[in-house]
């Protein structure tokens, strides 16, 4: 069977989820991934009404369109982080509270737990989001970095994600961590780092994201081959790198869209990432969970880009081979 194909409402979180429904149907996706923002998937509403999942469900039901995964990056991002006034913009008036760093991260902390509960509620198995990184900041090593300092950052996400993965494993969910930079893990290198940090406890994984992977120079399909049994989850997103002698990888302050930068994320197909490469290293491992477009294009419509993005992924995908082509000639 084909792999289901999604896509992830939160860059469409300023649309009510009907609305958001309707037009998935429309443009032909198989189902959504709820984004928790908005009025898409309300942790706290799921936690205190009984009825709200079951309504979230028959919603999506109403519309033809299956529900795989849910995400919690932001407030994700909340955990591990060093708070400032840029957070209170992402999160909920509840998790903000009185903005004291180590309040909001100890409220995100519980925000993420309850969004495993909300996930078993559902009858969904994967969360997908971030950690945020406390030690971001130390990327490049000048003022020179002691290696404790890194040691540290990684002891502290240990620290804090051991508790909320304990309730992911009671709720029988996982957490796929999208590899981005700001998170504990950016590249291939840092995840490894981060599974050790959790002792490759089962209930933490990847969602894994070529796009943020292709502008830093990382291959994305050697990223899959690295990590086969951890790929819980797959998004669909594109990116390109324009550096023409005047830009810089590190983007030089300049908002996506801006045709200064050095690269930008793009619709799927309309970038760099080599999706048929992914396809192919996906059916290598085994992989038969949804994929799901995460659409960003500054340059874009995004109606026309999602509809695109649909048609695109529908022509990409294809199962794997249960043979060898020239079998026909081996002998009995």
């Amino acid at each position: 069977m084909p792999r289901p194909v999604t896509l992830f409402t939160g860059q469409w979180a300023d649309l009510p989820l009907e609305d958001m429904a309707r037009k998935a149907r429309d443009f032909g996706y198989d189902g959504l991934e709820l984004a928790c923002w908005g009025d898409h998937m309300e942790v706290e509403q799921a936690l205190d009404n009984d009825a709200y999942c079951a309504g979230k469900r028959e919603l999506l039901e109403r519309y033809d369109l299956q529900l795989h995964a849910i995400s919690a990056h932001l407030v994700g991002q909340a955990v591990c982080d060093n708070i400032d006034v840029r957070h209170q913009a992402i999160l909920p008036s509840y998790v903000w509270g009185d903005g004291d760093p180590a309040g909001v991260n100890a409220r995100a902390a519980e925000e993420l737990k309850n969004t495993a509960k909300v996930a078993q509620r559902l009858g969904v198995g994967i969360v997908n989001g971030f950690t945020g990184s406390s030690i971001w900041h130390l990327n490049y090593s000048f003022p020179p970095v002691p290696e404790s300092m890194i040691d540290d950052g990684f002891a502290l996400f240990a620290e804090r994600f051991h508790p909320i993965m304990d309730t992911f494993g009671e709720c029988g969910v996982r957490f796929a961590l999208e590899v981005h930079p700001t998170e504990i893990a950016f590249d291939l290198y840092t995840a490894e780092r981060a599974l050790q940090a959790l002792g490759h406890r089962e209930e933490f994984g990847f969602n894994f994201d070529p796009s943020h992977l292709l502008w830093q120079g990382v291959e994305p399909v050697e990223f899959i081959r690295a990590f086969p049994d951890r790929i819980y989850h797959v998004h669909i997103k594109d990116a390109i790198v324009t550096l023409d002698g005047r830009s810089g990888i590190l983007a030089s302050h300049l908002n996506f869209g801006d045709h200064r930068r050095g690269w930008d994320f793009r619709s799927p197909g309309r970038g760099g990432v080599n999706f048929e490469e992914i396809i192919r290293a996906l059916n290598d491992i085994g992989y038969d969970g949804p994929l799901s477009v995460e659409w960003e294009d500054s340059g874009m419509d995004r109606k026309h880009g999602a509809a695109e993005a649909c048609e695109f992924v529908r022509g990409l995908d294809f199962q794997p081979s249960h043979q060898a082509f020239d079998s026909a000639f081996a002998e009995s």
